[in-house]
């Protein structure tokens, strides 16, 4: 058995290497298996297809991405509004250092919408419906969307996030946050852009923004009415 798991390992670590350095188009199962040092039939024992083993990367992928939240739920002496901002540079930094597996995890969200939609789950490649680790992750995925609601609720009931929030929606509000800072990372970064904004106080404005919107300390201010006579 721990063979088995050792050769389930390399495959994947190799998939990993390989995406990164060619992307999922161009790496074949063979150049996996290659890179791995075993046979392309046990690499096909292990996983059906391209898709399947893409899926099982997947699955890794939200697993690691689950003990970045343990890992802050862990943490000792700290508020839910210091969990969650720990949180932000955790999952930041997880987009950096292991953007194969991040990207996994966004592309997982993008096939989850249309799965949920019956007119649209059709545009599945059928390969991917058919992956063990794809439905796998249909009972996993949301595990650590689970932990971040727990850290909004600890915020709230500690005081340090507003009490009026529901953490449900509050949690999926920041995570959408998050995506959507990644993804303007780029736009942001660029030299050639209009806005005056740097990458280097992007992170820092970001956050202040959400514990801003957590505390509840952003109130809208209206100009002061100066009353004065004409004559």
């Amino acid at each position: 058995m721990a063979g088995e798991k050792n050769k389930e390992k390399l495959i994947l670590d190799s998939a990993v290497a390989l995406f990164t350095t060619k992307g999922f188009q161009s790496t074949r199962m063979e150049d996996v298996a290659k890179r791995a040092g075993i046979s392309k039939g046990l690499t096909y024992f292990y996983y059906k297809n391209k898709e399947d083993l893409f899926m099982a990367l997947t699955k890794k992928a939200f697993d690691q991405f689950k003990e970045e939240f343990r890992e802050v739920l862990r943490s000792k002496g700290k508020n839910g509004l210091e969990m969650i901002t720990d949180l932000v540079g955790k999952i930041v930094f997880f987009s950096k250092e292991h953007p194969v597996y991040y990207q996994a995890i966004l592309h997982f969200l993008d096939v989850l919408k249309k799965y949920n939609e019956p007119a649209q789950r059709m545009e599945i490649d059928p390969l991917i419906l058919d992956s063990i680790h794809f439905h796998k992750l249909l009972e996993i995925h949301h595990e650590p969307v689970k932990l971040g609601i727990q850290m909004v609720s600890i915020g709230i009931k500690d005081g340090s996030i507003r009490p009026e929030l529901q953490p449900e929606i509050t949690f999926y509000t920041i995570w959408s946050m998050i995506i959507g800072f990644e993804k303007m990372s780029g736009p942001v970064g660029y030299e050639g852009k209009e806005a005056k904004i740097s990458a280097e106080a992007w992170l820092p404005g970001f956050i202040k923004l959400m514990q801003d919107m957590l505390r509840g300390t952003i109130q809208a201010s209206r100009p002061a009415i100066v009353q004065t006579s004409l004559f």
